[in-house]
């Protein structure tokens, strides 16, 4: 449905803000409404009109004049995890969010779970300046996973207890991880959360088929690795092989890039779309990994507001990037393309593509705020999305996965006025989004002064 005008009466109660004069970006139908007054009472869009809105009494007007007003920015793949050493160090990255225009992230696991919920009831409370925050708790996997903090399951008996333990927790949906699960397990565990109305994404065993997992109710993949999988002709052959001798993850992705076909791809991305399974495609994590023995990151504006002990975290995959063969180089530069080549047609063919930027502990010189900036450039320019599918990306479609887009996304009459004024058009150029002037979220309008004023506190 398109953005509506709504026209205003003579008697129309008192407006808490009225936005005079923005240029409106209307990202469900990528084009700019010029020259709009945006009224909201409370946290709520109540009326946007064309031109001046004169008889409305606001109890305070913003002059949006030469300025674009976009939804808040939706970041769907970010992680707070470290263990108890690192509570405080977490928590400060959550202003930096905010700072880049970010007024909603979904936590993809770790093993900070209380605070996080504290955290998010103390933002909600209004004590603690912040996004909205989605999590899906523990991470669920094998026993003895690679991630801290994971639910280890090991067999479908299990299975049942690990959703109970989440559900007690409050978590928003499910996430699985594949570093020990059994594909048996990792099925079993989306059916009984989908008969649970909870939804799942994660990673995925070698050992299973996104295929089945969509057959099974998989709301979402994130990367790519497993979408890749599905692409290639010999994925029954290789699954069945690696069934038989389990061996190492990266061991088998030359065999799927090489035997990569379009049309096998066209068919699997049909499949994702009929099943409503999104995509997150994490583009910039994998940039950034693949280039760590060449780059240097010490000079990075954003590694100002990164504590030590997380950046001592990075450690681990800087060591494991300058380890690397040659062979291992090319490999992962190979993939890293194929990778962007697979986002358009996915695009085309109608699957829920959510931008994430795999940001937080762990994962080297990928920061909080900045790096779905980053996430949506490479989106555009590698992956040849328009600046408006992008956008769409990072704040219609997250509001879709979460069944939300009735409150959020998008800037229409009833939805919650979580806004971010810019000051370029990014349906124009993507990297625009970075332009941010103002945040609205929560009835409560952040000049971009206070906003700077967020990040210098955090800074180390």
């Amino acid at each position: 449905m398109a953005m509506g005008l709504l026209s205003c009466t003579p008697n129309d109660p008192d407006i808490d803000l009225l936005i005079t004069h923005a240029q409106v970006v209307d990202v469900r139908n990528g084009k700019i409404l010029p020259d709009r007054s945006v009224a909201i009472r409370n946290d709520t869009i109540v009326r946007i009109m064309a031109g001046e809105a004169t008889d409305l009494r606001a109890a305070q007007t913003l002059d949006a004049s030469g300025q674009y007003l976009i939804p808040g920015l939706w970041d769907m793949h970010v992680h707070f995890r470290g263990g108890d050493t690192l509570t405080e160090e977490n928590k400060k990255l959550i202003p930096l969010y905010l700072a880049h225009g970010i007024t909603t992230v979904r936590d993809a696991g770790g093993d900070l779970t209380d605070a996080l919920m504290q955290w998010r009831a103390d933002i909600l409370s209004g004590t603690m300046d912040g996004p909205n925050i989605y999590t899906s708790g523990p991470k669920l996997d094998g026993p003895n996973g690679t991630w801290a903090g994971s639910i280890g399951v090991g067999s479908v008996e299990e299975v049942s207890a690990a959703l109970d333990s989440l559900e007690e927790i409050g978590v928003d949906y499910v996430k699985i991880y594949d570093s020990r699960i059994t594909a048996d397990v990792y099925l079993e565990i989306i059916r009984q959360a989908e008969a649970r109305g909870l939804k799942t994404t994660g990673h995925m065993p070698f050992t299973a088929k996104l295929e089945d997992a969509i057959d099974a109710g998989l709301d979402a993949s994130e990367h790519l690795y497993y979408a890749m999988k599905g692409c290639s002709p010999l994925e029954d052959s290789i699954t069945a092989a690696v069934r038989e001798n389990p061996v190492g993850f990266w061991a088998q992705l030359q065999g799927y890039i090489d035997s990569y076909d379009p049309a096998t791809a066209r068919a699997l991305f049909q499949k994702m779309a009929a099943g409503k399974t999104a995509i997150v495609p994490t583009l910039y994590v994998g940039y950034t990994i693949n280039r760590l023995a060449e780059d240097d990151h010490q000079q990075d504006t954003m590694l100002a507001y990164i504590g030590p002990g997380i950046q001592s975290t990075y450690s681990g995959r800087v060591r494991g990037a300058r380890r690397s063969s040659p062979a291992m180089k090319a490999m992962r530069q190979d993939m890293e393309a194929l990778f962007q080549s697979m986002v358009r047609p996915m695009q085309e063919e109608g699957v829920l593509v959510l931008a994430g930027s795999d940001c937080g502990p762990f994962n080297s010189f990928v920061y909080p705020g900045s790096s779905l900036h980053e996430e949506l450039k490479l989106m555009v320019h590698n992956a040849g999305l328009s600046p408006a599918e992008a956008l769409r990306a990072a704040t219609l479609n997250g509001a879709i996965f979460f069944e939300q887009e009735a409150h959020y996304g998008s800037i229409e009459p009833g939805k919650i006025a979580e806004l971010v004024l810019l000051e370029e058009n990014p349906l124009e150029n993507i990297e625009s989004t970075q332009t941010v002037s103002k945040v609205i979220l929560r009835g409560k309008v952040y000049e971009r002064s206070q906003l700077q004023g967020m990040m210098e506190a955090v800074r180390y």
